[in-house]
């Protein structure tokens, strides 16, 4: 389904910053163009995990397009596949060295993820390689 995200263009320094404005509090970036697609379908995945229920619905670019928030910036429509929204989540103990939770968590919050999200995130991605 096609969703618009907006775009905060990144520099040489920073990345681009993605928000979704159907989805208060979901952020993703990537440091190159090619990469937003894959980093957006992530955050949504990451999100709404658990929940894939309380995806809404897209609001009319129309209606985004006059919101004076919406500056300085452009949009971009992705086409994100919400069947790839895991249902239920389990709740798990894991042990893993003090420092590593750290890196982890800087990591993590520096990408405005979870550090879930973001655990998740890299054991999907491990297994992608693998296959």
């Amino acid at each position: 389904m096609l969703y618009p995200v907006y775009v905060h263009m990144g520099d040489t320094e920073h990345a681009h910053g993605v928000t979704f404005p159907d989805f208060p509090g979901c952020f993703a970036a990537a440091d190159e163009w090619e990469g937003l697609p894959a980093a957006v379908q992530e955050a949504v995945q990451a999100h709404f995990h658990g929940e894939p229920d309380a995806v809404p619905a897209p609001t009319p670019m129309e209606r985004l397009a006059q919101d004076p928030q919406y500056r300085d910036g452009v949009w971009l429509l992705v086409d994100l596949d919400l069947s790839r929204i895991e249902g239920r989540a389990v709740r798990l103990n894991v042990s893993l060295p003090a420092n590593l939770v750290k890196r982890i968590d800087a990591w993590a919050g520096a990408h405005h993820m979870t550090r879930s999200g973001f655990l998740a995130r890299a054991a999907q991605q491990a297994m992608q390689q693998q296959a």
